[in-house]
């Protein structure tokens, strides 16, 4: 298993791992919900249906911490043949909550002007 940092910075984590299950199984793994509850219980997801599917390429879950602000966020799982009978999974995790859409645009200083000490 491997991991990778993320491409393109403020979209989110970005994880990928090389399994040496091949894709089909690791399919059934993400996609078949008695499967899935093994490693991401249904109490973490805001609803137990996938909100997108690519059949046994891609499909996406809606999540929602359990404690408050209660932000919800989109976790997709990517997978794809690794060439030697293995598989590149990846995840991707973006926080969608519209409550936090304003901080993560904002620049580090917000552009204000520097203060200096006396």
């Amino acid at each position: 298993m491997s991991d990778a940092a993320c491409d393109e910075p403020g979209h989110g984590i970005e994880q990928t791992y090389e399994l040496s299950e091949p894709p089909e199984k690791v399919w059934r793994a993400l996609s078949i919900q008695a499967l899935r509850e093994h490693w991401l219980p249904e109490a973490a997801l805001a609803g137990p249906e996938p909100v997108a599917v690519t059949p046994g390429r891609e499909v996406s879950y809606r999540m929602r911490e359990a404690a408050p602000p209660y932000l919800e966020s989109t976790v997709t799982f990517r997978i794809a043949s690794n060439g030697a009978g293995g598989t590149c999974l990846r995840i991707i995790h973006d926080l969608t909550d519209a409550r936090f859409a304003p901080l993560t645009k904002a620049a580090a200083n917000h552009n204000a002007p520097l203060l200096r000490a006396a």
